[in-house]
């Protein structure tokens, strides 16, 4: 193993900057992902500075962010000291299967992919990915050809977090199987989901501590989980507030930047307009964002703003949107590094794992203007 290092000299201010910049908690793993948010850059870039990628005509001041900021992380470069076969259980050497509903139209398959095949390189293994639109006829030929290619596991995913129904082949398949991003009913297999619940009552506590108590929020379409528990969350939060529940601060959504366009002009036209609004989504704030501009209003001066998911765009709204994160690279990662846990014969049952939507606070969020601490406004 070795550290990427950089040029000596006083960096400390630079740090600072690049600390603050990435969010990640001491102690936890530092991935591509860390080193893209911190350096400002894209996790393509990332990868091909630390792999040093031949042909790409990156500038020397990209090259040098990334390597600094992987230095201040503390970033270990992967390397395979240690045989393959000692790294992963005999059962688990090799190569692993994919198998996703949908790939093309959703960036929360590919991050969770990336996420899995971090894992699996850094223990030598292959990553092979299949997308099956849950296609009853060509699924079960995907997953065939999956196994008929020699893996030796695979990821179940689907792109919207909800109970299912897997085929009966996945239970003949005699090869450990983890859920990601679903569970089935009889709990036959190891599966992670967001802990969509925990993260809007989250978002939705950060808000109150700002001293905001006229909370609107502005949801996804009803009928998926991912909007029933973030929902859920948010109401828990106000009842632990002692914030009275108003239904009138609810706005059904669809996830666009339409449906936050139009909620958010339904909640500035109220007698009592809210100070805050927990969009469920980023690009609902996108529309939030747009209508509240055209209204004549500031962020976070006359409203304050929380998104959800962690989108790149976060970043380069005006003002940068404070928001939560969706863990699909980390439940990719943990996918992979849970496979061994996921017993044969399928007799045992498991509990689903849920891995926390953790808090990215920006500028987005400030106390209500008549709330003040001495002589200034209390902003995050």
């Amino acid at each position: 193993m070795k550290k990427i290092s950089a040029a000596n000299g006083d960096r400390t201010a630079v740090d600072k900057r690049i600390s603050k910049r990435s969010g990640r908690r001491s102690g936890s793993r530092v991935t591509m992902t860390d080193i893209a948010k911190a350096a400002g850059c894209s996790q393509s870039a990332v990868s091909f500075v630390l792999n040093n990628t031949p042909g790409m005509r990156l500038s020397q001041q990209t090259r040098e962010r990334v390597i600094e900021a992987a230095r201040q992380l503390g970033y270990v470069a992967p390397v395979l000291a240690t045989p393959p076969a000692l790294l992963f259980p005999s059962k688990l050497d090799g190569v692993i299967g994919f198998a996703v509903d949908q790939l093309a139209t959703s960036p929360e398959a590919v991050v969770a992919i990336e996420g899995a095949r971090e894992a699996c390189w850094n223990a030598g293994n292959v990553l092979l990915v299949a997308q099956t639109m849950s296609d009853p006829v060509m699924e079960p030929r995907a997953i065939k050809a999956l196994s008929n290619s020699g893996i030796s596991a695979l990821i179940y995913m689907t792109i919207f977090t909800r109970e299912v129904e897997v085929p009966d082949y996945l239970y003949d398949l005699n090869i450990p199987i983890i859920l990601l991003n679903c569970y089935t009913s009889d709990y036959a297999f190891p599966a992670v989901v967001p802990s969509e619940i925990a993260g809007g009552q989250t978002a939705t506590r950060h808000l109150i501590s700002h001293g905001h108590h006229r909370i609107a929020t502005i949801t996804g379409e009803p009928w998926m989980q991912a909007a029933q528990d973030r929902l859920t969350g948010y109401r828990r939060a106000l009842a632990t507030a002692d914030i009275p529940f108003d239904p009138e601060l609810v706005i059904e959504g669809d996830w666009s930047a339409s449906a936050g366009y139009s909620g958010t002009m339904k909640l500035l036209s109220l007698p009592e307009r809210p100070t805050a609004i927990f969009c469920q989504n980023d690009r609902t704030a996108i529309g939030c964002y747009e209508a509240l501009k055209e209204a004549g209003l500031h962020i976070p001066e006359d409203m304050s703003v929380m998104g959800y998911d962690d989108e790149d765009i976060c970043r380069h709204l005006v003002p940068p949107l404070t928001t939560s994160v969706l863990p699909h690279m980390a439940m990719g990662q943990w996918a992979i590094e849970h496979l061994e846990t996921a017993v044969l014969p399928r007799e045992r049952r498991y509990q689903i794992t849920k891995l926390e939507c953790s808090l990215v606070k920006r500028a987005s969020v400030a106390a209500p203007a008549g709330i003040r601490t001495g002589r200034k406004v209390r902003k995050v």
